[in-house]
């Protein structure tokens, strides 16, 4: 079913109509020890050692360049994206990656939220050309159910893409499962037309995850005579013979890639790569959205349906199915809390993280916890050492220390992003459109609410604060922190 044919029917129309909606999923999950790989990477070929490594929850995906000064880290996030022409490449505060995507999509695959990739180079290892090792290694230390539970966004009206100069055309349609359809075609009488679909989340390891990446002869050639393809290899990556080809040519590709000899089958493969499924392009390409797509930097659920995708036209659509989520997720912004809910950060946890004590700690746990937003309670009891001076026979909280609540819970959330957070302090340098809605008494129980208003750069940290007692809206403002290392204050 292509788009146009899912648009005309009525489930598509019923389904386009619907609101959006932000869902509690499954536990976020991260890797139960490190693991290690080696390779090399495919368009700079260089050496590469990279090493996945557990994370908090709300950690989220982030690589870091241990061969850099300061060590540098970057989110793999949709904002971070420098360059999309030979594979996706993300770059923030120095530290560049690139060729994340295979990376992304196992990871996506296998249900890792939280990780830590450091790499002591600039190129993810292309390895066999798919996420198959990826996957092994995951699977070599073993998944971590964390204490946390995992957002997931639905999207609940369509959202469309069209770049009418390649005639690319993505659209995420509502579904009950995250499913992705993709649907290729290239001219080629060796490739034809070919689609590819994952039903469910769990095919991924099987059907997809072992599809590797595929060129056109003519392609393989324009980058080795530019020098753009140093780390690749025949074996990595299935060509696509759509010319006649000359024993002259054959030879100079044996040469260049070290091979005794090189030939074309009767299918247009070079070099006898045999394919692991009869449309084995189509899916490295779903392949390839599902890694890209991880840049939303949201759990979805949505059926993506993708003609003719591309890295430049899976970020620009990332993009938009981000802000779409930024556009729709206030429809369900007040935090519920139950008692019964195991916190992510407990009072002892808090502590360790904050430099705050008593009498001056004001959250008691943290019940979310993402890379994006966090959201703390504060019990407010008659014990409270405040009460006894401020309004002592009408006992109210008062506004100034229901706004150091906020920027504690913001601390948290600031110090999460980073992969050493013992070495830093958060200071706020900035209150802003601080509105008080309603008295805070004994007894009420304050969930505090903070989310990035932008990305972190340069340790400045903007956030939207808001706290609730019950579904009341008690106070509001915008908050600017920033973080700065314990050695160099």
């Amino acid at each position: 079913m292509n788009i146009e044919t899912l648009l005309s029917t009525d489930t598509g129309k019923k389904l386009a109509e619907s609101g959006a909606t932000m869902q509690s999923g499954p536990n976020q999950q991260t890797l139960k020890g490190s693991v290690t790989l080696n390779g090399v990477g495919l368009h700079t070929g260089a050496h590469v050692t990279m090493t996945m490594k557990p994370a908090n929850p709300g950690f989220g995906i982030r690589f870091q360049r241990i061969d850099l000064p300061e060590k540098p880290v970057v989110k793999a996030d949709v904002d971070f994206v420098i360059d999309t022409s030979r594979g996706t490449t993300i770059e923030y505060n120095g530290a560049r990656v690139s060729t994340i995507e295979h990376t992304l999509a196992a990871l996506v695959g296998m249900g890792v939220d939280n990780i830590l990739i450091e790499l002591d180079g600039p190129e993810v290892p292309i390895l066999d050309g798919s996420s198959k090792q990826f996957i092994e290694a995951i699977e070599s230390v073993g998944i971590l159910e964390q204490e946390a539970k995992r957002v997931v966004y639905s999207i609940d009206n369509n959202v469309h893409y069209y770049d009418p100069v390649k005639n690319v055309d993505m659209l995420a349609v509502p579904s009950n499962e995250y499913q992705v359809t993709t649907l290729i075609d290239f001219n080629s009488p060796v490739l034809g037309t070919q689609h590819a679909t994952l039903k469910h989340i769990l095919e991924f390891r099987d059907e997809i995850g072992p599809c590797r990446t595929f060129c056109f002869l003519h392609e393989l050639e324009y980058l080795l005579d530019n020098n753009l393809i140093k780390g690749g290899d025949v074996s990595n990556a299935i060509v696509v013979v759509d010319k006649v080809v000359s024993d002259k040519e054959l030879e100079r590709l044996a040469k260049v890639f070290d091979k005794p000899k090189i030939e074309v089958k009767q299918e247009g493969i070079l070099n006898n790569v045999q394919l692991h499924f009869p449309n084995e392009p189509a899916r490295h390409k779903l392949l390839d959205v599902v890694g890209d797509l991880a840049l939303v930097g949201y759990s979805i659920k949505a059926h993506i349906i993708a003609s003719r995708p591309g890295h430049a036209s899976n970020v620009e659509f990332a993009r938009k199915i981000k802000q779409y989520i930024k556009r729709n997720r206030h429809l369900s912004d007040v935090p519920t809390y139950d008692p019964n809910q195991e916190a992510i950060y407990d009072i002892n946890k808090i502590e360790k993280v904050l430099p705050h004590k008593y009498p001056f700690l004001l959250i008691d746990k943290i019940i979310e916890l993402s890379d994006s937003h966090v959201v703390g309670v504060k019990n407010v009891t008659f014990n409270e050492h405040f009460f006894q001076g401020h309004f002592p026979n009408n006992p109210v909280m008062p506004g100034v220390l229901q706004i150091e609540a906020l920027a504690q819970a913001g601390g948290i959330l600031a110090m999460n992003t980073l992969p050493d957070p013992e070495n830093y302090d958060t200071y706020f340098i900035k209150i802003d459109k601080a509105r008080f809605k309603q008295k805070v008494v004994p007894g009420d129980t304050l969930i505090l609410k903070l989310d990035l208003i932008n990305p972190i750069r340069r340790g400045i940290c903007e956030m939207r604060a808001v706290a609730y007692v019950g579904n009341k809206l008690v106070v509001e403002a915008e908050l600017v922190a920033q973080l700065i290392r314990k050695d160099k204050k």
